[in-house]
């Protein structure tokens, strides 16, 4: 799990090709105009020309940016460019060709653990002396490895695997660690999360993961990362179709992102201290499940009214969203692939963003723009909180159908739960690519953990504690 550097990025070579970037054809050569309408290049976003020297051997290459270059275009170049060392001329800015790297090592990402990859020699892209090749190697690692766990069947990823994950992660980085498993979440007051994976085999029994790192540094600031690791979603009892439960192995989206983020964290030792909490649990089926119409107990102490056995995430988020806030952290941030509604109302590539504090909101926007991680902020409507009343519990686990937006109502579910020191921030990621395209592999996906990452480096780390 170590970071070494990505081979397809290096600092030296002997001789490496240019890639232009151009916005349309006006300079080109004569003999590279023809070129390229005998290739049907007209500079659009993410095309590329390739053009070979009097031998036919490619001796540089073009990338179209059309209007506006945005540098995660270079992440199909990995696999687009013919063998050997490349290297991009007229970055902006060392900020902006580190970013260019950190695309182009992201999409030499290949998830082969099942059905080995043929041997394809691929590109190598040459950074310059700006980059910070180290850096970039941790980040597009932190992703790879969201998207790997992600990737794989909840049969090799199940709540023990997470836990050997995040066992691995702390012992790796000098942290401490600690796990609470089956019945002995209701001995150490894990209500919820013991309701919703009760069901499953004894070999796949829910749990806590807690990780702690640098939590001596008083005067430093203190991150709570939380994520949701459930590891597959049946639906419970309230059962999903086949179509809503073929991909449910990535439901523990967002354990995937807490644990990757919390590595990368620690591996660039940032001046912060840090928490990491996951519940790890499997949705199953059995006569042990948890039922419409059962009152649940939380952490916080909050009776819960389970309306829908399928709106499992926010249940398990609950009670360690509660054991958060009992660390005082300055900032709290959950991942979880918790609600369709999020995709109907954004799509797949723009997780929802929610969070009472506008400054957090604003940095946060800021730094998903900076390096092309995008997110949209929507709103903790306070009018939509009537939906989740119950007759006979403190709250309930469906909104009521009068609300409709979904992922707001589930939000504004888990902010019942948030610390109450510091800000508190969720993402619903969808944490999956729906179609392939070239450097966007059909599958796992990392999303706004690079965002969250420039946030933590560049605004929060450093600033010392409250």
């Amino acid at each position: 799990m170590a970071s070494a550097r990505n081979p397809n990025l290096v600092s030296v070579s002997g001789q490496a090709r240019p890639i232009f970037k151009v916005s349309d054809t006006a300079a080109f050569s004569d003999a590279e105009a023809a070129w390229a309408r005998v290739n049907g290049f007209t500079a659009k976003a993410s095309q590329l020309l390739v053009v070979p020297d009097a031998s036919g051997e490619p001796a540089k290459a073009f990338l179209g940016t059309g209007n506006n270059y945005d540098p995660m275009m270079l992440r199909g170049l990995a696999a687009r460019l013919p063998e050997g060392d490349w290297q991009m001329v007229g970055a902006a800015s060392d900020a902006e060709a580190q970013q260019e790297a950190v695309a182009f090592g992201l999409g030499g990402y290949v998830f082969d653990r099942y059905k080995p990859s043929k041997e394809k020699p691929q590109a190598r892209l040459v950074v310059g002396e700006g980059v910070d090749l180290d850096a970039v190697s941790r980040i597009v690692a932190a992703c790879a490895l969201t998207r790997e766990m992600v990737d794989t069947p909840a049969q090799d990823m199940g709540p023990l695997q997470l836990e050997t994950i995040g066992r691995e992660i702390a012992e790796e980085n000098g942290a401490s660690f600690s796990v609470i498993v089956g019945d002995a979440l209701l001995e150490e007051n894990y209500p919820a999360v013991h309701a919703v994976g009760r069901a499953a085999t004894p070999a796949r029994a829910p749990r806590v993961i807690e990780m702690g790192w640098n939590l001596d540094k008083t005067d430093w600031p203190l991150v709570a990362l939380v994520g949701k690791g459930v590891v597959f979603d049946t639906g419970g009892l309230d059962l999903k179709g086949a179509a809503g439960m073929r991909n449910m192995k990535k439901d523990m989206g967002g354990a995937a992102h807490a644990l990757s983020l919390g590595r990368l964290v620690m591996q660039s030792g940032l001046k912060l201290r840090l928490v990491v909490l996951v519940a790890a649990v499997e949705n199953a089926v059995s006569g042990d499940a948890f039922r419409p119409g059962d009152i649940l107990s939380s952490r916080k102490g909050l009776t819960i009214e389970i309306g829908n056995t399928d709106a499992e995430g926010r249940l398990i988020l609950s009670d360690i969203l509660t054991r958060a806030g009992e660390h005082n952290p300055d900032l709290t941030v959950d991942f979880a692939t918790l609600t369709g509604a999020a995709r109907i109302a954004l799509g797949p590539e723009l997780p929802p963003l929610y969070t009472a504090d506008d400054t957090l909101a604003a940095g946060v926007a800021a730094s998903a723009k900076a390096v092309s991680d995008p997110l949209w902020r929507m709103p903790l409507w306070d009018g939509y909180n009537a939906s989740l009343d119950s007759e006979i519990a403190d709250v309930r686990n469906d909104s009521a159908a009068w609300a409709q937006a979904g992922s707001v109502t589930a939000a504004l579910f888990l902010q019942k739960f948030a610390p109450e020191s510091g800000s508190w921030a969720h993402m619903d990621v969808f944490a999956w690519n729906p179609r392939n395209r070239t450097g966007y592999a059909e599958g796992g996906e990392a999303q706004t953990l690079r965002a969250w990452f420039h946030y933590l480096s560049n605004s929060f780390a450093n600033r010392g504690a409250r």
